[in-house]
């Protein structure tokens, strides 16, 4: 099962948008679990679970480079989602943009 968790200020405009991710992907039959976490407690969220991709919501892509220099010691794919996906809560669109990013990610790695 792949892991997507989704963080923002709170957690919680971001989880709407995931649970619309989630319900994509068991619709698909896809074996994901999307999640949203406040990004106060994004290192305790990676120790603790592990996650195979990260995104930010667009109100906190200003905190993009920072959270790659806190997460330089984890093998995960690291973006920001789309302002206009987010505001039309497209969690189909945002979801296939989590799943290259993880594919993408692999193959740097390979």
């Amino acid at each position: 099962m792949k892991k997507i968790y989704l963080f923002c200020d709170q957690g919680m405009s971001t989880s709407m948008l995931a649970k619309k991710m989630q319900d994509i992907g068991e619709l698909h039959n896809l074996p994901i679990e999307v999640k949203a976490y406040s990004i106060k407690i994004l290192e305790k969220t990676m120790e603790e679970k592990n996650p195979d991709c990260v995104l930010l919501g667009p109100q906190v892509r200003h905190l993009f480079e920072d959270t790659k220099r806190r997460l330089e010691n984890y093998d995960v794919p690291i973006g920001v989602i789309d302002s206009v996906d987010y505001g039309m809560m497209d969690g189909e669109k945002v979801l296939k943009k989590a799943i290259l990013l993880m594919k993408n990610h692999k193959k740097k790695g390979e």
